[in-house]
């Protein structure tokens, strides 16, 4: 009798992450595994690009330190969940310019580097809000700024080192029309009033 070799079978983690790594979207479409759950969502209406523009305008114009910024650019993320990789497409990614961080990035590229990801607010906020706010945290992202269109407010999370990457340890938090200041290597005052 001969004994033969057999495949490992996949756990069900890894057939998650291959049959999203697989996935082909409809145009316009973007999907993302997020804490073990693919989400597809469609192209942004015109008041989420608004804002998005007016955060990137700001950055481009007044950050101390010249960036990059990189419009839904794919992150690959350490594991947490039910996952055994996160994949997530914020909506702005920001690395400063002397990195070059996103010339001859694969499309799922490590978050080294990053120094800001931002989230406008669409159909399904509490994404936003906390799943993808504790993945930024475990990728090690020291800034992620949200912009909540529901709650008419921008926050700034920041500091994820000091809760070992489990979230960010602090928020700031201001109504639309209210300035919000960012660290550095940003160091600038972002104005939000055109938001409302």
């Amino acid at each position: 009798m001969t004994a033969m070799a057999h495949e490992p079978t996949p756990t069900q983690q890894e057939l998650l992450l291959e049959s999203f790594l697989a996935l082909e979207t409809p145009e316009g479409f973007k999907a993302e595994l997020i804490e073990g759950e693919i989400i597809v969502s469609p192209a942004p209406d015109g008041e989420h690009e608004d804002c998005l523009s007016t955060v990137i305008r700001q950055v481009l114009r007044e950050s101390r330190v010249d960036m990059d910024c990189s419009g839904n650019k794919g992150l690959l993320m350490p594991s947490g969940g039910r996952c055994p990789k996160n994949h997530a497409v914020p909506d702005a990614t920001f690395a400063p310019r002397a990195l070059r961080l996103f010339r001859g990035a694969p499309s799922w590229m490590p978050c080294d580097g990053v120094a800001m990801v931002v989230e406008v607010t669409s159909a399904k906020p509490d994404g936003d809000r906390i799943a993808k706010r504790h993945c930024y945290a475990r990728a090690g992202i020291p800034l992620y700024l949200l912009v909540d269109r529901d709650q008419e407010t921008v926050t700034l999370h920041s500091d994820p080192s000091a809760t070992g990457g489990a979230d960010y340890a602090q928020a700031h938090s201001t109504a639309y029309g209210k300035p919000l200041a960012l660290p550095d290597p940003f160091a600038f005052v972002l104005e939000t009033a055109d938001f409302a």
